[in-house]
């Protein structure tokens, strides 16, 4: 049985043992089976003063013991992954769970000027693991390799770690482009890898810093 899996489309299945623990989003479990505990686990200093800094701060606690572990979050669909040696650039809330031997930190996503508008900040996973993201809707995976990608920011949930980024101004033509505010920038992504995006935007301000 996978580490981790999906019940449905909107639960994560997470296999527990000892020896494997698992950081989690606060208050995203509805059940488990068998002894598992959870606990408060806050960032590390560092990492808590980058989440002040940039609102891309993750609420996180730590499931521990053996057994079978469900995962949710106010009933959006669910994106298992995992990880081989590779590392994933993430909306931070878009987290839903990852393995605890993952290294993770808040860093600035290069190419973007904080003049665009655009989340400057994700959560970057790295290392050999597993992962659980939650999308607003049935996301979509992208494959970079095929053509350049173009993204608008608000729908973005993760992208591979080392893709080229670079912000694209479009003319700003009302509602046409995007939704609501007629956005002029995308995030246009190119190279190996792959882009998730989510059928419906964050709410945030035009000009904020994305958390």
């Amino acid at each position: 049985m996978d580490r981790m899996s999906k019940h449905g489309s909107k639960i994560a299945k997470v296999v527990m043992q000892p020896g494997m623990d698992l950081f989690c989003r606060v208050g995203s479990m509805i059940a488990y089976e068998g002894l598992i505990d959870f606990n408060a686990q806050p960032p590390q200093l560092g990492r808590m003063a980058a989440s002040w800094a940039t609102g891309e701060g993750v609420p996180l606690m730590t499931a521990t013991g053996q057994g079978l572990l469900y995962l949710a979050d106010y009933g959006k669909e669910v994106i298992v992954l995992q990880m081989s040696n590779e590392a994933l650039s993430v909306n931070g809330k878009n987290i839903l769970a990852f393995d605890a031997h993952l290294q993770w930190n808040i860093e600035k996503v290069r190419g973007v000027s904080m003049l665009s508008g655009m989340g400057m900040f994700n959560v970057v996973l790295r290392g050999s693991g597993w992962v659980a993201l939650t999308s607003k809707g049935n996301p979509v995976m992208l494959d970079t390799r095929e053509a350049p990608t173009f993204v608008d920011t608000d729908a973005l949930v993760a992208f591979t770690e080392g893709l080229r980024v670079e912000p694209r101004r479009t003319a700003r033509l009302g509602g046409l482009i995007g939704r609501g505010s007629g956005e002029a920038f995308q995030l246009g992504f190119s190279g190996q890898g792959f882009v998730v995006v989510q059928p419906s935007e964050d709410e945030r301000p035009t000009f904020s810093v994305r958390g």
